[in-house]
């Protein structure tokens, strides 16, 4: 690789994002039906505005969850931090339009191809992973993620109580051969209580940015930007309507790699978008994880109905140690990518999703419970193996 340097930027968004606000609500309701029954079908939206809570969708699983649905966003809500005028997990109107699933889909789901269980719509899936972070994940978003989740934990302890739950993160990073060698530029904008100057804001911020990034890598004062628009007092759905799907960027790998187009929260794994995008990433790390490749991109395809993948493609960037042929063809050896082979293998029909719903999908240490199955490196050894 030659020594060409170049920038490359993330971003990132809090929990209390209208955005975000919505993938909790949408992924709390689905691990309700989850809890009640793992075999539950679940495709929810939310929408969120001023005070304002539409979930609508549709869903196959126990009546009984419908009666709790209005309590889950407010108890989701109110876990994220809001209750100020504008939009509140007491007083927010909460609005349910969940009905039963279409028979059509879940034909083509429970019958399949072959008496096999089928994917649950048509698409292409990615996962990516590179040896940049300790989490095998592309150091911006990393980063990126790491800054807000501090910021939040802090506040939601009473720490820092001055911060409010919306913010975004950014972070620019300097690349050289190919790797991350400093950080060039971060901007992060957070809401706040009222009476908080922006210097202050910016003193409150300073201290997250300093332990982000790996010992060594310094930022120059004038490269951090802190609330650029000089006050954010108004935050959330009062500030901003939110939708369930609109941050799968986010939700990612920052831009670093490609993304299939399908949204990930309040699917259930049945739905390929969310599930095989699981599978897709844990192979990739795994690859990587193995020494196979220092980056390394697994695509899948599937076609509503039909169980298993059309399609499997590795690209290693100019990074293996073995052909990408050879970790194709070793692949479905190791997985079976199927729908039911994915969901048995990583063990998804739990109620692990609402975790999942800020701060990305990717990147996090695997949970004693389950939650995030898809980020073990025990594949590694079978498919060195296989290769």
């Amino acid at each position: 690789m030659s020594d060409k340097t170049w920038l490359f930027t993330s971003e990132s968004v809090s929990e209390g994002h209208p955005d975000k606000v919505c993938d909790r609500i949408s992924d709390a309701v689905l691990d309700a039906y989850l809890a009640a029954d793992p075999q539950a079908r679940v495709a929810c939206e939310t929408l969120t505005t001023t005070d304002h809570v539409t979930i609508a969708g549709e869903v196959r699983g126990p009546e009984s969850v419908l009666k709790e649905v209005e309590q889950i966003a407010r108890d989701a809500i109110k876990d994220i931090g809001y209750d100020q005028p504008g939009f509140s997990w007491k007083t927010a109107e909460v609005v349910c339009r969940l009905h039963a699933q279409s028979s059509d889909i879940a034909m083509g789901v429970d019958e399949g191809d072959k008496g096999e269980e089928g994917a649950g719509d048509q698409g292409i899936m990615f996962g990516y992973a590179c040896n940049e972070t300790d989490e095998l994940m592309p150091a911006p978003i990393q980063f990126a993620h790491r800054v807000l989740r501090h910021m939040a934990e802090d506040r939601k302890s009473g720490k820092q109580p001055a911060f409010g739950p919306d913010a975004k993160s950014q972070v620019t990073l300097k690349y050289q051969d190919g790797k991350p060698v400093g950080v060039d530029t971060v901007v992060v904008s957070t809401q706040h209580v009222e009476g908080v100057s922006q210097d202050e804001v910016r003193e409150m911020v300073k201290p997250y940015i300093e332990g982000a990034f790996p010992d060594g890598w310094s930022l120059p004062d004038d490269r951090l930007i802190v609330n650029p628009t000089g006050q954010f007092i108004i935050g959330g759905p009062d500030g901003d309507a939110g939708l369930t799907g609109r941050k799968i960027i986010v939700d990612t790998y920052g831009g670093a790699a490609p993304h299939g187009g399908g949204a990930f929260s309040g699917k259930d794994p049945t739905k390929v978008d969310r599930s095989a995008a699981y599978a897709a990433r844990y192979l990739a790390k795994n690859v990587v994880a193995a020494g196979m490749a220092e980056r390394c991109t697994i695509q899948l395809s599937y076609a509503i109905g039909v169980a298993r993948p059309l399609s499997i493609y590795a690209d290693t960037h100019g990074t293996g140690a073995v052909p990408p042929e050879r970790i194709e063809a070793a692949i479905p050896k190791v997985m079976d990518l199927t729908p039911r082979g994915i969901r048995e293998h990583l063990d998804l029909n739990k109620p692990i999703y609402a975790r999942t719903a800020a701060y990305g999908h990717f990147g996090r240490a695997p949970d004693a419970d389950g939650g995030f199955s898809w980020e073990r490196t025990d594949l590694a050894e079978a498919l060195e193996k296989e290769v």
